[in-house]
């Protein structure tokens, strides 16, 4: 009897831990799959929030500039250049010069020219006092002295030149007055005749307009101008052996002088934006370093299925400078409210209306709640609430609009509601 009662026991110890594996096996099974289905798709609702939204297109574009090439005859020689990249300059100002003729062999002369007359003067140091003397060693201290302070390669160079100068005149005093006055009057007028030959055969080129100065010259200054719109062609652009974001090597033959007040982009769309786009309007366009800035529609000219736009821009010009062809974003439009995803949007028939609606969740419970549509792109709505005067007009009655609820940020919304 004893034994048949632990049997039953047993039996029914048996059953329960079967029952509770079971069950056990069951809750982690359903985990599992929630899990899964968290892994799979995150979350089944949005928060809504105030955002923006874009309907943009990315395109290459090939910059256009105001810009003219200052070319001399003695381009083959090599150039120094006078003015730096990016420095203003008014018309008439030189710009570069040309090396002369044997510069480097006319350089090393009077090099070793300013060493013998240095030794000559510190030989005759002491033999005579001229207060011109000290006060052109004053100068020549201050000067190297500024030199230090400064990295400004204009003032540099006119520093230097005041400081040689400086020096050719101590050198003719110290002549003057010293024993060896005749030596040193002889190495001086040497040192002339070296510089005389130098000076003559340096070409000096100047600004012909006013502007900005570039070295970065790559031969399509005429190919790529504003006055050559109506010549602008798929096939004219498409044939430039131009790399997009490739810099604009410096020229060592020529520099150019450009308008910095403004450039234009040319481009080749194909986007049902670009077809509608209108000469004048503006649109927003995003450069190659994120900046966003404000264009105008200059030229439209359409082939086949595409668009050749050219935009101007009158911001962020310096910085295209060393570039001819870039890939950008055109913003054509962008929009700001309660953005929420298109597929949180649901449609009902009301009439002869098509009303769109959300489905908010809170706190376990569910409300459907009708929104219009402000703005949409490929991904994203912009919505607002309905006020009840419009609602009305649609054809809900009175009564339905008593318990309707509103949108609000930060609610919960299905992102499928069916």
């Amino acid at each position: 009897m004893k034994k048949q009662k632990l049997k039953r026991k047993y039996k029914l110890n048996r059953k329960i831990m079967i029952a509770i594996s079971i069950v056990v096996l069951i809750i982690l099974g359903y985990c599992l799959y929630k899990v899964m289905a968290l892994v799979q798709n995150p979350t089944n609702t949005f928060s809504v929030e105030q955002g923006k939204i874009y309907q943009e297109e990315a395109a290459i574009g090939y910059i256009i500039r105001e810009e003219t090439v200052v070319k001399g005859n003695n381009y083959k020689n090599g150039m120094a250049q006078i003015k730096t990249e990016g420095e203003r300059v008014a018309k008439n100002e030189a710009i570069f010069r040309y090396y002369s003729s044997g510069e480097e062999n006319l350089k090393k002369k009077i090099a070793d020219l300013d060493v013998k007359i240095d030794e000559a003067m510190a030989g005759e140091k002491g033999l005579f006092t001229v207060s011109d003397v000290k006060a052109i060693e004053k100068q020549i201290e201050e000067k190297i002295a500024s030199l230090v302070t400064t990295n400004n390669m204009q003032t540099i160079r006119e520093a230097k030149k005041e400081i040689s100068s400086a020096i050719t005149k101590k050198a003719q005093i110290a002549g003057e007055y010293s024993p060896a006055g005749s030596y040193l009057k002889k190495l001086i007028n040497e040192r002339k005749k070296y510089e005389n030959q130098l000076n003559s055969g340096a070409e000096y080129l100047k600004a012909p307009i006013s502007g900005v100065v570039s070295y970065k010259v790559d031969g399509y200054e005429e190919i790529l101008s504003p006055s050559n719109f109506n010549n602008l062609s798929k096939e004219t652009l498409k044939k430039l052996n131009i790399k997009t974001g490739q810099v604009v090597a410096d020229s060592t033959e020529s520099g150019k002088i450009i308008n910095n007040f403004g450039c234009y982009i040319a481009c080749i769309l194909n986007s049902e934006q670009a077809k509608e786009a209108k000469l004048s309007s503006s649109v927003k366009i995003r450069l190659p370093n994120n900046a966003e800035v404000l264009s105008t529609i200059e030229y439209i000219s359409h082939e086949d299925d595409d668009t050749i736009l050219v935009l101007k821009l009158s911001e962020q010009v310096q910085e295209l400078v060393s570039y001819r062809k870039i890939s950008f974003d055109i913003i054509w439009w962008s929009h700001s409210g309660k953005k929420v995803p298109i597929s949180a949007i649901g449609k009902e028939q009301k009439g002869d209306n098509e009303i769109c609606y959300v489905v908010r969740t809170r706190a376990g419970y569910q409300d459907k709640i009708l929104v219009k549509v402000t703005k949409q792109n490929e991904k994203y709505s912009i919505v607002e609430n309905y006020t009840n005067a419009e609602l009305l007009e649609l054809g809900y009655s009175a009564e339905e609009l008593k318990s309707r609820k509103t949108l609000t940020l930060y609610d919960e919304i299905l992102k499928k509601p069916e």
